[in-house]
């Protein structure tokens, strides 16, 4: 529920762009400066594994993202707890979900922003790099000891440097995950599947079979008809087709580049022999009546609408869609209706886990670096965000009110606890009522953590995604101001290309015959200057490291 694509955030970097160019140097350590004068309440043996707790009351500000369903309560048991445990209260700058991008980028564009910038995902950071704003925290990686020790033990090095900016350093304190978790997928009518004798698809051609043996049975329906097309059309399904198909990224989660392991350089992903693939695989859907046109374009509700009047048999799916809209849909249309949520079809990348093992995270003004409390601080976040114990607090809450430990030491719902209906009817809810479980402060972690309260169906869901290679991520290309300023100015017109040829070849629009010069349009458009940009960082990067 706390977890998005990796987006740019063009708002964030119209405002900032103005701002003046400063950039840091060092290389992933403290050992170098001075903190002699920044370490009033730290603890002086602070370790991973170890409770932190400051030498006196500390109060940090923060950027509090104020989700809707659970919104922000100053009586909640997790301010009362983490004052306890940690000796730090958090003073909450809370801006609503719906405008916390905006309000972010304004409040660092006006030299206002808190210490603490949580919720940020990685792309978004960028627009913030060369202003000086934000805290190259890889240069305090030392004052962490609970985030090294993870970095090392999951091997995040590869995806933490895809972190990196041009200077070799990082300026993003992500969640880690010790597993990918994939969450998005297809959702089929299985009480279908069994009335026609058939399994579940294992594969997207496998897909295809499925579609077919549905239509032939329902000749005046389409049997996938697919939500999530607005902002980018087909959203999620393009995204779920293009990393089959080897690319980093379409749809809602588009990538300019994807990496070419065997040429050892980046492409224009929506150039590529395998984006031309994976249109004409929809297209053949769409031709033969298997896929609604209307997918591309339609509301989530008409999409919902068809779904639960039996007018289409497959859609887009998370496991929170399946439980609280698609089956409470069907419940009151088709009672004897059964739907789940498949694993990700397997295409020709072979059978992948497409999901990063970095999420959103934190950044920290550089005002922090003056502060006398400034190790304190690091310590604090090093905490609550990567230890063990921290992780558990965030999300599980306080033994004995929020949850329980069985005779095995794994922790459950305390009975009168209630979070994502695991506990229906209970009188208290974790996060509403708590505090716990919030999306500021829980994300991350080992599986057992990350999937505690998954259902039953949702944790088999993963174990079939981690028993799948993890996908490795795409090399470094960090690029400087000048070059980031330049690629900002050809993204747009490239990517709205791209999605416009992407509906025209899909929908039988433009015939495939027409690909080279669709790609001779995207050249006229920088592609290739795009490319040689992107490579060449690529290469400094190589060379630098």
């Amino acid at each position: 529920m706390f977890r998005r694509s990796w987006r740019h955030a063009a708002a964030a970097a119209a405002v900032l762009l103005a701002l003046s160019s400063v950039t840091a140097c060092g290389d992933d350590s403290s050992d170098s400066e001075d903190l002699s004068e920044n370490r009033v309440g730290a603890m002086e043996n602070y370790a991973a594994g170890t409770q932190f707790k400051a030498t006196e009351p500390l109060s940090f500000s923060v950027l509090y993202n104020n989700h809707p369903n659970y919104p922000l309560n100053e009586d909640w048991l997790f301010w009362t707890e983490l004052k306890s445990r940690t000796n730090v209260s958090l003073e909450k700058v809370a801006v609503p979900l719906s405008d916390y991008n905006q309000k972010r980028s304004l409040l660092i564009g006006a030299g206002d922003a808190p210490l603490l910038i949580p919720k940020t995902y990685p792309p978004d950071v960028h627009a913030y790099v060369s202003s000086g704003a934000i805290l190259p925290v890889s240069d305090y990686l030392d004052l962490m000891p609970n985030l090294k020790d993870k970095i090392e033990k999951w091997n995040l090095k590869p995806e933490i440097d895809t972190l990196r900016q041009q200077d070799g350093k990082f300026y993003l304190l992500p969640g880690l995950h010790e597993k990918p978790w994939h969450d998005y997928s297809l959702a089929v009518r299985t009480d279908i599947l069994e009335e026609l004798n058939l399994e579940v698809p294992k594969t997207w051609d496998e897909v295809y079979t499925m579609l077919k043996a549905m239509k032939a049975a329902y000749p005046d329906v389409y049997p996938f008809s697919d939500r999530w097309s607005q902002p980018n059309p087909a959203g999620n399904l393009l995204n779920l087709l293009a990393v089959s198909y080897g690319l980093e990224g379409a749809g809602w989660n588009f990538q300019h580049v994807s990496w070419n392991a065997q040429a050892q350089q980046f492409e224009y992903t929506g150039a590529t022999e395998q984006y031309k693939q994976m249109l004409q695989y929809l297209n053949k859907l769409v031709s033969e009546k298997l896929l609604d046109p209307e997918s591309f374009t339609q509301t989530d509700d008409l999409a919902r609408q068809k779904l639960a009047n039996s007018k289409s048999f497959v859609i887009s799916a998370n496991a929170q869609a399946v439980v609280n809209d698609y089956r409470p849909d069907l419940a009151a249309t088709n009672p004897k209706a059964k739907i789940t949520k498949i694993p990700l079809p397997i295409g020709p990348a072979g059978e992948i886990n497409p999901a990063s093992r970095l999420e959103n995270g934190m950044m920290i003004s550089s005002k922090a670096r003056d502060s006398e409390n400034f190790v304190a601080m690091m310590q604090f976040v090093d905490w609550l965000w990567y230890s063990d114990a921290g992780q558990e607090f965030a999300k599980w809450g306080v033994e004995g009110t929020t949850f329980v430990k069985d005779a095995s030491g794994k922790p459950k719902l305390a009975p009168e606890v209630d979070v994502v209906g695991l506990n229906p009817g209970a009188p208290k809810h974790l996060q509403k009522d708590f505090g716990f479980y919030n999306g500021v402060f829980a994300y991350g972690g080992k599986p057992e953590l990350v999937q505690a309260f998954f259902s039953p169906e949702e944790q088999e869901f993963q174990q079939v995604m981690n028993a799948r290679a993890p996908k490795s991520p795409p090399p470094p290309y960090p690029l400087n101001d000048e070059e980031r300023e330049q690629v900002s100015l050809w993204e747009t017109p490239l990517k709205d290309h791209v999605y416009q040829a992407t509906l025209q070849f899909v929908l039988g629009q433009r015939d495939f015959a027409e690909w080279d010069a669709y790609v001779a349009e995207l050249k006229s458009k920088n592609m290739d200057a795009y490319l040689e940009m992107v490579n060449g960082a690529h290469k400094r990067f190589q060379e630098k490291n």
